[in-house]
């Protein structure tokens, strides 16, 4: 059982607590917060508290922390928690830029503790099948990524919420939504060579703009056409083009509450054919392989070359957002 504080309990944070309690392998033994009224909800729930980082660093008890903090604050409070010997898990995106991505590695490297991040969408049952399809070459060759990821939740939040800001969002949807299928695309494809983004402000009052498109080039050849959105109902699909076949995955519901998903894939020559997955937490599957590979039973399964290579392409990203012209990573 590895015992970890949560740092950070805002709307995920609270969710990743929530999971945190429902498992076997993870306990929590810290929260902390700025906000007492943040607090307040953790204490309800019979967890210790703090107001200050240090106080879970400094903890003997605590083994890990847990970030669900401002992106801005990631590689500092990795630093930290590095040099206190504590294993870390870090929220998406790991950092904004990738000289912050590397030292973030460095970092946890160099202390000998175990670096995870937030990327969920790799542990979910369908996306290990298609993981599986274009290892085994079923699929051929990786010809093009179709990505998208909508939601709605943060047209109400209030505009001064930092997940709003030009600081921590400086390119709209991205660090929300379309990280994750950015990271997707990396773990199928490899490290990306350029990217052309645009942001725009077309459906709410988000100043940093709520629709994006983007198609990224990655060194392979193969391209992702990205597509995230932040002032539309819910709706998620991932599909994967070879010269063999074609794979789609299709989310039932917002990972904050998975209710499954609909895979379906096609052969050359044949017809599609589709398969319902249940509902599983892949977030809780992350948490636990960070479980693991922290006590020692298993390595964390997301390369850290893998961690660096997204957030490389992220940074690409924000350039080409800013300047409106394909941007090399």
């Amino acid at each position: 059982m590895l015992d970890v504080a949560v740092i950070g309990l805002g709307w995920w944070g609270k969710i990743i607590t929530g999971i945190l309690q429902e498992s076997t392998k993870l306990r929590i033994c810290r929260a902390v917060d700025a906000d007492s009224r943040a607090l307040r909800w953790a204490a309800e729930r019979g967890l210790a508290t703090s107001l200050e980082l240090g106080d879970a660093l400094a903890d003997p008890a605590v083994k890990g922390v847990v970030l669900c903090t401002p992106h801005t604050l990631h590689t500092e409070q990795i630093a930290r928690a590095a040099a206190a010997g504590k294993h870390v898990f870090c929220e998406k995106p790991l950092a904004l830029s990738r000289l912050d991505a590397e030292a973030s590695v460095r970092h946890c490297n160099d202390a000998g503790v175990v670096l995870a991040v937030g990327h969920e969408r790799r542990f979910e049952p369908p996306m290990l099948e298609v993981k599986r399809l274009a290892q085994s070459g079923e699929l051929g060759a990786l010809l093009q990524i179709e990505a998208s990821f909508s939601q709605d939740k943060f047209l109400s939040l209030p505009p001064a919420n930092w997940r709003l800001s030009e600081r921590e969002a400086p390119a709209g949807p991205m660090t929300a939504t379309g990280i994750h299928q950015l990271d997707l695309a990396v773990w199928l494809l490899g490290p990306a060579d350029r990217v052309f983004v645009s942001v725009r402000r077309l459906g709410s009052n988000l100043a940093n703009g709520d629709t994006l498109g983007a198609l990224v080039t990655f060194k392979s050849g193969s391209n992702l056409l990205l597509s995230a959105i932040l002032a539309t109902p819910f709706a998620g699909r991932f599909a994967v083009y070879g010269n063999e076949g074609w794979v789609e995955v299709r989310d039932k519901a917002h990972p904050e509450a998975p209710e499954g998903w609909v895979l379906t894939r096609c052969r050359r020559g044949g017809t599609p054919e589709s398969r319902d997955y249940p509902a599983a937490s892949a977030v809780r599957a992350n948490l636990e392989a960070f479980a693991d590979a922290a006590e020692g039973r298993a390595p964390y399964p997301v390369p850290q070359s893998e961690m660096i290579a997204n957030i490389a392409a992220l940074e690409a990203i924000f350039r080409s957002a800013a300047s409106g012209w394909v941007e090399p990573v």
